[in-house]
């Protein structure tokens, strides 16, 4: 089954609270939905895997700002979205000193919402990446991420920006799967189904890119995505 990247949603106001996770849940994310501050505390600690938190600042028995610090004593790395009814810059400054990595108004559009979502992980992505090393040996080719060149025997293929951000995820995962939401969504931003269908045209390119060394192949994968394999 394809992995899904993992939100724990803490909000108090029911209706608001379903509308968010069903549309979420339309966008291919799975959310785990606690109706306070406690509770999204005994979420976190229960299932710690979580890829991002998107906290309600008022709420009950635990608020927004509690309930940050705390999850941050547990894993100081995940991000962290609030949500408040209020404007004042004093809850922001607030918000960003609990170690928020965004902070929105209610109301909000669910679209924005989903960008700012998918930016942070972009972010989180690129950071991630920046400690990585800048060229892999993979098959009998060397790829350099930053000059994205793709180099065997002395002959240099320039791969485009998308190429290289894909082959640099199949390097970063090499034998293991890619799932394709996550490659979507950290590379194009969102799993639409015309992004899906652009992605897929990048991997034919890719395909042709590595065709010289016959033990290299990028492998469908059935519910799961794709994996770099070497023979």
């Amino acid at each position: 089954m394809e992995q899904k990247l993992k939100i724990l949603l803490a909000e108090d106001d029911p209706n608001l609270g379903m509308l968010l996770q069903e549309y979420l849940k339309a966008k291919d994310y799975e959310v785990e939905l606690a109706r306070d501050g406690n509770e999204g505390l005994d979420f976190f600690l229960a299932n710690g895997d979580f890829d991002m938190c998107i906290l309600d600042v008022m709420m009950p028995k635990k608020d927004g700002f509690s309930l940050a610090k705390e999850i941050r004593l547990k894993d100081p790395q995940v991000p962290i979205i609030f949500l408040t009814a209020k404007s004042m810059k004093e809850d922001t400054i607030q918000g960003f000193k609990s170690g928020a990595d965004d902070y929105m108004t209610k109301p909000f559009s669910m679209e924005e919402l989903l960008m700012r979502i998918a930016a942070i992980f972009r972010r989180m992505n690129k950071q991630q990446e920046d400690s990585l090393p800048g060229e892999y040996q993979i098959g009998e080719y060397v790829f350099d991420t930053t000059s994205h060149k793709l180099v065997l025997n002395g002959e240099t293929q320039k791969l485009t920006t998308k190429e290289s951000e894909l082959l640099k995820l199949f390097c970063q995962n090499l034998n293991k799967p890619v799932s394709r939401s996550l490659a979507l969504k950290l590379i194009w931003g969102d799993d639409s189904y015309f992004n899906a269908r652009s992605m897929d045209v990048y991997i034919t390119k890719l395909r042709k890119h590595l065709k010289a060394d016959e033990r290299l192949q990028i492998l469908n994968l059935h519910g799961e995505g794709f994996k770099l394999i070497t023979s």
